[in-house]
């Protein structure tokens, strides 16, 4: 073959190629995008419902290990996707995954279950949108953020103050525009009575839950009527408490407020120092600080007892040398320093846009304040997805501010303040703290991090 006909060759090669491509691409944008669910409870169902109403997607697969949970989750998406059809049910999420045929996968499982199926749909080829926190260690987190850049997949993490619309607001009205003046100190603070305070005898789980795969890589527990479902949250086991849970949201607001990276230092006090009759081993009182150079974000919780502003029980308050901004799901208020106008904002309410909101609150117990910021999250997402770019809540920033709470969960374990390196992720010169920073997974489970 001479050369002009090599290139003319090679050339037609290339275009029947690049038309293929472009076939298949139109092809993937022209269907909807196939989307499964692994964790079917509360939140769940939550996080699939503003990603039905924000975009027609299908979706084909659905995974719990509470088979009542999975057929009725099941049927509440059958009769609102478009298509009708009933997605099909799984009991393990690897059998789910093995079909290779989703483009997004949620993750709402109870905070232990979080690392090993986000590892493992990223690896499947799918972008993630996964509940925070990010994991239930360090390395745990860290290592669900290398899956993450390793596969090149997107993945947001479901801390959406960031995408709370009133709280965008608080962003470009007050801290942008420097309303604040310099700022070297913020409260994050939850006084909500969340902490389970009964202590019920241990039991026989029921029927439809297989409880040694809920447990999965956590250590095993007696069966509990609070275990399942929502109040596992009482347990270390699963979780890292309130600070954990409640800490994670409001420190997360307030780094990206401020544009805050990595805490330096962080210590923490407390433990159950009221609530001790309650079978909940997770702390009723503490306090955490978290030092980045010239700025300490200090976290309050109680359990019990009143909240200093009744209208500000979950929250961040900045104070600046000019006004302070207190934050919540619900509100923010701008209080300039000396008098001066004030500025206010309210949890975006969309029940004229979105009607079956109010259906979703009474059924399946949808936050109303919430479900604008559950969307705007899953925007947020989707056209990252488009773009192959981070979202605002991706993985790296959600392993930063789940990493941070864990960390202070050490510090007041053993009873002094942690110096954190984030290139080794080690505590540096403190070889007991950064041996903590990995918890044991139950066998036959592998942590991924050993891998």
């Amino acid at each position: 073959m001479d050369r002009r006909n090599f290139i003319h060759g090679a050339t037609a090669a290339a275009a029947t190629v690049a038309a293929i491509q472009s076939r298949a691409y139109a092809d993937e944008k022209s269907r909807p995008r196939r989307v499964g669910l692994i964790g079917c409870g509360w939140y769940g169902k939550c996080d699939l419902l503003q990603l039905m109403n924000v975009e027609p997607v299908e979706v084909v697969s659905l995974c719990d290990v509470d088979t009542d949970m999975l057929n009725q989750a099941a049927d509440l998406i059958a009769s609102r996707q478009a298509s009708k059809t009933r997605p099909r049910t799984y009991a393990n999420y690897q059998n789910m995954l093995a079909e290779k045929d989703l483009d997004i996968v949620l993750i709402a499982t109870p905070d232990h279950w979080h690392a090993l199926p986000m590892i493992a749909a990223v690896e499947a080829g799918a972008d993630v949108y996964v509940q925070k926190p990010t994991g239930c260690d360090v390395l745990e987190s860290k290592a669900m953020l290398d899956a993450a850049r390793r596969t090149g997949r997107v993945v947001q993490v479901g801390t959406q103050r960031r995408s709370t619309p009133h709280l965008i607001d608080a962003k470009n009205q007050v801290v942008e525009a420097g309303l604040l003046g310099d700022i070297a100190h913020a409260e994050v603070c939850c006084y909500y009575h969340m902490r389970s305070n009964k202590n019920p005898p241990d039991s026989a789980p029921p029927k439809n839950l297989d409880y040694d795969a809920w447990t999965g890589p956590a250590p095993m527990r007696p069966y509990n009527e609070l275990v399942h479902p929502r109040s596992w949250r009482a347990f270390m086991e699963y979780g890292n408490g309130i600070v954990g849970d409640m800490c994670v949201h409001m420190l997360d607001m307030v780094r990206w407020q401020l544009g805050l990276g990595w805490p330096k230092h962080i210590a923490s006090s407390g433990g159950i120092l009221v609530d001790t009759k309650s079978k909940a081993n997770i702390s009723d009182t503490q306090t955490a600080t978290f030092d980045f150079d010239d700025l300490d974000v200090v976290w309050t919780h109680r359990s019990w007892g009143d909240a200093p502003d009744p209208q500000y029980p979950w929250a961040g308050i900045i104070y600046g040398t000019k006004g302070t901004l207190k934050l919540s799901v619900n509100r923010f208020d701008f209080i300039p320093r000396g008098g001066g106008q004030k500025l206010q904002g309210e949890a975006l309410i969309e029940l004229d846009k979105y009607p079956t909101d109010a259906s979703d609150k009474e059924k399946w117990n949808l936050e109303l304040h919430v479900a604008s910021a559950i969307r705007g999250h899953m925007r947020d997402f989707l056209a990252a997805i488009d773009s192959r770019s981070n979202p605002i809540a991706d993985i790296e920033q959600g392993h930063i501010s789940s990493a941070s709470c864990i960390m202070a969960n050490v510090s007041s374990a053993l009873g002094r303040s942690i110096e954190f390196d984030p290139a080794t992720h080690t505590a540096v010169g403190d070889a007991e703290a950064s041996s903590m920073l990995r918890r044991e997974y139950r066998k036959p489970y592998i942590h991924p991090a050993t891998v």
